[in-house]
């Protein structure tokens, strides 16, 4: 009774409470596609995607058409217990999809650990119990980002990641001003979605030093590598390479000496799902290098997804999953538990989530 029987696929817009801009574009729609796989004995996994077309070259249609039935006819009546198998040759039937890869690795994953009956997490191997989520400010002025920031603390939030790269003496305004009102009690990343050059990202670093950024992720556009490899030691110890990593390739170009980054930001939209993600979660820790879990808009089901993959990485320092947290709907309920800015994983088997 463990054969995948059926698979359903389709989408809906989640919608945006609170529409952003980042260095390319403005976001208001949330549009996500949803697999779920149902097996012999009635028990159903879940995933889901949502592509960054800039990032990864792929548009939701596209994912949609790679989950038409006919390309899906190879998993069904295969035996839920050949995971590994099925991860495998997901991976190599979409090449070009990783959101489709990942809605449907996610959704296996999904269904094997509720057929084994305990969290994603544990069957992983947990190593982590809680981290601090920062939430997110787009490029906005100076007096509506600290009034974003003030309404994120009430909420008890305690990281901010500040999105740049449309103006640096702007960027850097915003960044004194909002160290000035919040103090040091609360952490500051930001991310530049590769929208500075080698000199200014050099500038920025130099003109926030005494403001205790966290981290700066991607500043130099994503093909730049040998740009990021070239930037100070100092400036690369505190860098994070989101859009330069898509691939476990990616990583292991990333690495080889001098290291373009000590941050490897990682996400499933990007890499095409969990098994790939610990993937490049492996290349890193080798070379220890720390990671940094992200996310698009995303449902529950792909953020739990995400945050179980990451708690089971040993060298997991930060977390930006806050993707869902202002959708006006979504498609289940439950998976991860938020306290405090703080997120865990529940205790529930597979993702914890369950449809709404």
């Amino acid at each position: 009774m463990t054969k995948i029987k059926d698979i359903k696929v389709w989408s809906v817009d989640l919608g945006n409470t609170k529409p952003y801009t980042i260095a390319f574009k403005t976001v208001d729609e949330v549009r996500n596609a949803f697999v779920e796989i149902t097996l012999d004995n009635g028990m159903t996994g879940i995933g889901s995607g949502n592509p960054s077309e800039y990032v990864v070259g792929e548009t939701l249609d596209q994912c949609l058409e790679a989950l038409e039935e006919k390309n899906l006819e190879f998993l069904i009546g295969r035996d839920i217990r050949e995971f590994n198998q099925l991860t495998f040759e997901v991976w190599k039937k979409f090449p070009e999809n990783p959101s489709a890869r990942a809605a449907l690795d996610i959704a296996l994953h999904d269904a094997f650990t509720k057929y084994l009956d305990i969290p994603l997490v544990k069957f992983l191997g947990q190593k982590i119990k809680k981290l601090p989520t920062s939430n997110t400010i787009g490029i906005k002025n100076v007096e509506e980002t600290l009034k974003e920031a003030q309404d994120y603390i009430k909420r008890g939030f305690k990281v901010l990641k500040v999105k740049l790269g449309h103006s640096l003496d702007e960027d850097v305004e915003r960044l004194m001003k909002l160290r000035e009102q919040l103090g040091n009690g609360i952490v500051i990343r930001v991310d530049a979605n590769q929208g500075y050059t080698v000199h200014q990202t050099i500038e920025l670093y130099g003109r926030a030093y005494d403001l205790n950024l966290e981290l700066i992720e991607q500043p130099l556009p994503a093909h730049d590598i040998a740009e990021m490899k070239g930037l100070p030691k100092e400036v690369r110890n505190v860098l994070a390479a989101d859009e330069s990593l898509i691939t476990p390739a990616d990583a292991i170009e990333l690495v080889k000496p001098p290291k373009a980054a000590a941050i490897f930001n990682i996400k499933l939209m990007k890499c095409g799902g969990v098994s790939q993600a610990l993937k490049i979660a492996d290349i890193a820790l080798h070379e220890n290098i720390d990671l940094f879990w992200g996310c698009n808009d995303e449902s529950i089901v792909s953020i739990t997804a995400a945050l179980h993959a990451a708690y089971a990485c040993a060298n997991t320092k930060y977390i930006d999953l806050d993707g869902s947290l202002d959708l006006a709907r979504d498609v289940v309920k439950g998976g991860f538990v938020l306290k405090d800015g703080y997120m865990y994983c529940s205790d529930k088997p597979g993702l914890g989530v369950e449809r709404v």
